[in-house]
């Protein structure tokens, strides 16, 4: 007689749960290892830095000094353990513990490719900044270096308001561990820089053609906006009656708890463009602000504008509508310190009339 033998199936549905688990243990800990090796890393090349100073400051070799000693350490170093140590990053080695003295201080959640794209700040507050901003943002050293390159620090603190407007400029942007201090002054800019669009200055374009640039670059739009900035949606249809109108862009911030209107200007801006944007910010606060949301802000982007006129067309009451021009190239250095120099001479004159007043 024939022996019926029986089926064994395994039951793949009781395992998957279990498994995934386990999987989630060993990428944690995978993500664990590999950042506890890039801090001992880091650590490493700090005190590398350090052995190098001390011996330069204590004259211990008189013979060679400077970049000929850090010329024949990386020959040597490099012969043995490879190419991580070739002069140059030898070079920033030393150059990385005069800037970070203090081994306590540095920070594990960056990498050496952040710590070497920082040395190319003279700023101390600056560094501050962008260590900052790049471990609350999870900044890559692509996105660190492009923050950098656009004076990211410079017009976030021209454009905070400041009750002290002049030190304003000089003061340290707040480092705010506690992110409901944050308020809309600390994520507007004014210049925003949209060199990334691709759109070349002096070239005719219009308002359609830059927002479709900034949805192309919708990434790199975000990381120019700042922290929290989700993308709501674009030609954001807002209804009165039978009336149509459209916001260009709409993002929601979930740092500030609210939305972001922002209308394109391809000109200079005029005072039809302030109460378009002050329409839309009070029909989201009617009819699409939630009770959880703050209020809303409202954001103009235009290629020029005069302070002055945007200071009286705004209401008192309209105090979360904001102008501010945009660049589609980097500035030079010298070009950006002169910008800083008419902001401050502006915001002084401002300040002195005020007080004359």
């Amino acid at each position: 007689m024939k022996e019926n033998k029986k089926d064994i199936t395994t039951d793949n549905s009781g395992i998957d749960a279990l498994y995934q688990s386990i999987k989630n243990v060993i990428e944690k800990a995978r993500v664990k290892v590999f950042k506890t090796i890039n801090f001992e890393t880091v650590k490493g090349y700090w005190e590398i830095g350090k052995y190098i100073v001390e011996d330069e400051q204590n004259g211990k070799q008189r013979a060679t000094k400077g970049d000929a000693l850090i010329k024949k350490l990386s020959e040597k170093l490099t012969s043995e353990y490879g190419s991580g140590f070739d002069y140059s990053n030898v070079k920033h080695m030393k150059k990385f513990y005069l800037i970070f003295p203090k081994g306590d201080a540095l920070s594990d959640k960056i990498s050496w490719t952040h710590y070497r794209t920082l040395l190319k700040v003279d700023n101390e507050k600056a560094r501050g900044f962008y260590i900052n901003e790049s471990i609350k943002a999870n900044w890559g050293t692509r996105t660190l270096e492009r923050a950098i390159l656009s004076k990211l620090y410079e017009r976030t603190l021209i454009s905070k308001k400041d009750s002290e407007t002049t030190a304003s400029l000089v003061s340290e942007v707040k480092d705010n561990e506690n992110e409901e201090e944050y308020t809309p002054y600390h994520f507007i800019k004014d210049p925003y820089n949209l060199s990334f669009t691709g759109i070349k200055p002096n070239s005719k374009f219009y308002e359609k053609d830059l927002e479709q640039a900034l949805m192309d670059k919708l990434q790199d739009f975000i990381l120019e906006l700042g922290r929290g900035f989700a993308f709501v949606g674009r030609q954001y249809r807002v209804s009165v009656d039978e009336d149509n109108y459209y916001v260009d862009l709409v993002f929601y911030n979930y740092i500030l708890k609210c939305f972001l209107l922002i209308d394109l200007k391809t000109t200079k801006l005029n005072h039809q463009d302030i109460g378009q944007m002050d329409f839309y910010v009070r029909y989201f606060e009617k009819e699409i602000r939630q009770s959880n949301d703050n209020p809303t802000i409202g954001l103009i982007l235009c290629a020029d504008k005069n302070n002055k006129m945007v200071k009286y067309t705004l209401l008192e009451e309209s105090k979360n509508i904001f102008a501010s021009k945009y660049q589609l190239y980097l500035p030079s250095e010298e070009q950006f310190e002169k910008e800083i120099m008419e902001e401050k001479e502006r915001i002084e004159q401002e300040q002195r009339l005020n007080d004359f007043i």
